[in-house]
């Protein structure tokens, strides 16, 4: 039984290392596609802009409206506590 749990935290270890190499590799494509935008004359405000009109539109695709608006409400307060501040983070 020990090896069984083993190996289910082993799985469970690789999914969640794969699913953020995943995000890392989404957000690359994602800063060079708004770097090449900006470069191209864009206001990054415009992008800004397009890109959340254009996730939250994928998502409510995904997951419906209502699963969306719940998660949206969560939103100032992680804002607020500094989840999508990059210069902290880039220091």
């Amino acid at each position: 039984m020990k090896h069984a749990a083993r190996d289910d935290w082993r799985n469970e270890a690789e999914e969640t290392l794969n699913r953020q190499r995943s995000r890392h590799a989404a957000m690359r494509y994602i800063i060079e596609a708004w770097e090449e935008a900006v470069y191209d004359g864009l206001h990054p405000d415009s992008v800004a802009t397009a890109a959340l009109f254009a996730a939250l539109s994928e998502m409510v695709s995904a997951y419906g409206e209502e699963t969306v608006a719940e998660m949206a409400e969560n939103l100032p307060a992680r804002i607020r506590k500094g989840e999508f501040t990059l210069t902290g983070a880039l220091q």
